[in-house]
């Protein structure tokens, strides 16, 4: 296993620590040949290069089994042009990789149905996964530009950036509850009718998946309303973007979330939250989304169902324990910094890995993701 670390700036460097002892562990307890190597990216890469990201970087990641990112930016580049941003780096990054298809998870744990400002018999049973187009749509289209009295965006589509990222979606649905959400403005854009009508055409290639459209606002509105109506959301690069950092209430935290953006060639992790400079340094960052990330690096990228369902059941296991950094604190709980919440998962993985517990991995048909069965 070839993987590229690419901590970039803010809490990134905090939480892609955390992220590399995971992966150390998992590797040495499965036996699995390891290589790491730690790149530059986005700010970090502009203070040492003078630009995001350089040709050696990206020229590692093609070259790796999986790229994972920790996250990008802070106000001290905020000035810089667009094209010399650590956002540019990281958009760069996302095409070059051809990864298209950018997966969501959206899983309450029980222990933390009580950490969302939501109610709990809102965020109670959530589980859903956000499809979201990433390498295509407003972030990327052309022209683009600004004078002193405009600017200007485009935001287009081709059929096969639609029709990939929807078979994905579908594909992704067939394992779950049978449902996917698309998420368009087709009432207003052009764009959106264009991405409607393509959905529409690969989902009678899926006869048993149950298709309905859902305009962004009405569905920004439903994610936090009933969250449980969800399946798989399939939307494009800027909805996605929004609608999944909304779905960061219904955890708690945007600390919370993982993802996984995949292409026909490359792999990119990353955690959903960004790098947070008011409390970088601090060892006050939630290290549950990058560490969640692993898991789905290891599910996806190395075949390693197992060592999946182990991660996922750490972080459960650790948070029905009462541990919790100070994004997710609730009444009676155990205040943690970044450091201790490793240890306290990497404590519970180690118990799942020394078989002090005796359990059975399986795949639920209702989820796209592996949960954890104990044995009697």
């Amino acid at each position: 296993m070839k993987i590229i670390l690419l901590p970039g700036d803010g809490i990134g460097l905090e939480v892609t620590a955390a992220a590399e002892q995971v992966i150390r562990i998992v590797a040495e307890h499965f036996n699995k040949p390891l290589s790491i190597e730690a790149m530059l990216i986005g700010g970090a890469s502009i203070d040492a290069d003078g630009i995001p990201l350089t040709d050696e970087t990206l020229e590692a990641c093609y070259k790796a089994d999986a790229v994972f990112l920790g996250a990008i930016g802070g106000v001290k580049w905020d000035n810089l042009e667009q094209k010399l941003k650590p956002e540019a780096g990281l958009l760069k990054l996302r095409k070059s990789l051809g990864v298209y298809t950018n997966m969501r998870p959206v899983k309450v744990y029980e222990p933390m149905v009580n950490a969302s400002s939501l109610k709990s018999e809102v965020t109670r049973g959530t589980d859903m996964v956000i499809f979201r187009e990433l390498t295509g749509g407003l972030y990327f289209g052309e022209p683009r530009g600004s004078d002193s009295d405009s600017a200007w965006n485009t935001m287009e589509y081709s059929r096969l950036e639609v029709e990939r990222v929807a078979r994905k979606a579908f594909e992704a649905a067939t394992k779950r509850r049978q449902k996917v959400t698309s998420v368009d403005k087709a009432n207003i854009l052009e764009c959106s009718q264009f991405w409607r009508d393509i959905v529409i055409e690969v989902g009678k290639e899926y006869p048993s998946v149950q298709l309905n459209h859902m305009l962004v606002d009405n569905a920004a509105m439903q994610i936090v309303r009933n969250p449980r109506q969800f399946d798989v959301i399939l939307t494009s690069n800027m909805f996605g973007d929004i609608l999944s950092d909304i779905a960061g209430v219904i955890t708690g935290s945007l600390g919370m979330l993982p993802s996984a953006s995949i292409g026909d060639k490359h792999t990119l992790y990353e955690p959903v939250h960004g790098s947070a400079p008011d409390i970088a340094g601090q060892n006050r960052a939630n290290p549950i989304g990058a560490i969640a990330s692993v898991a789905m690096m290891f599910e996806y990228s190395f075949g390693m169902d197992e060592a999946a369902v182990m991660i996922d059941k750490a972080i459960e296991n650790t948070l029905t324990q009462g541990y919790r950094t100070v994004d997710i604190v609730a009444e009676g709980c155990k205040v943690v910094n970044t450091e201790h919440m490793t240890e306290q998962i990497i404590n519970n993985l180690r118990k799942l890995m020394q078989g002090k517990k005796k359990a059975t991995p399986y795949i639920d048909p209702t989820y796209y993701m592996v949960f954890w069965s104990e044995a009697d």
